[in-house]
């Protein structure tokens, strides 16, 4: 697999080798190895999958300290525009995002350290979308920012009128009116 590192420290696109022939497709989808070497140490628990239609956005979701999460996303079906936005009071790059498109065809993965908010949307028919997570889900652990906050700069690519979002992620607050328990904690030699 390749890592490729993204404009925040930590969150990384994963491109696996794929191997192609007349009978069709083979990668490997995780190595625990491999992942240890290349990206972080990691142990992750719980495989989550959604199904969704064009327009529907999702996030942008975190679990409170104690039980952070860092996710380690990929699209099987169809296409998402996936994002990590950093919410880690004192980082350089606070506020800031990553976005990648993952599909089935390039099959790369993102990982989204904790301290992240994340979301996606939907940009085909329908997409299947997989994550894996090193903590388990704790709903009152909950928590969010304004998938729609304009602050942000997100290109969602999704025109406003077509946007599916559920009661939930339409009351989280803007980034500006959110006091993030994240703290941004340099990493030492």
């Amino acid at each position: 697999m390749e890592v490729i590192k993204t404009a925040i420290e930590g969150v990384v696109i994963i491109e696996p080798k794929v191997f192609k022939d007349a009978r069709g497709y083979f990668f490997e989808s995780f190595s625990q190895r491999e992942f240890e070497q290349k990206v972080c140490p990691i142990n992750f628990v719980q495989d989550n999958e959604s199904m969704s239609s064009y327009g529907v956005m999702r996030g942008l979701h975190f679990q409170r300290p104690p039980f952070t999460q860092s996710k380690l996303l990929r699209c099987v079906k169809g296409a998402v525009l996936d994002v990590a936005v950093d919410i880690r009071k004192g980082s350089p790059t606070f506020g800031q995002h990553v976005a990648v498109e993952l599909t089935e065809d390039n099959h790369r993965q993102f990982f989204v350290p904790k301290g992240f908010a994340h979301g996606f949307a939907v940009l085909s028919e329908i997409a299947v979308f997989q994550y894996k997570c090193d903590d388990f889900y704790h709903p009152e652990a909950d928590g969010g920012i304004s998938i729609m906050d304009e602050s942000l700069g997100i290109d969602w690519r999704i025109p406003t009128e077509k946007a599916l979002l559920s009661e939930k992620d339409t009351r989280h607050p803007c980034l500006k009116d959110f006091d993030s328990p994240f703290i941004y904690r340099p990493k030492t030699l």
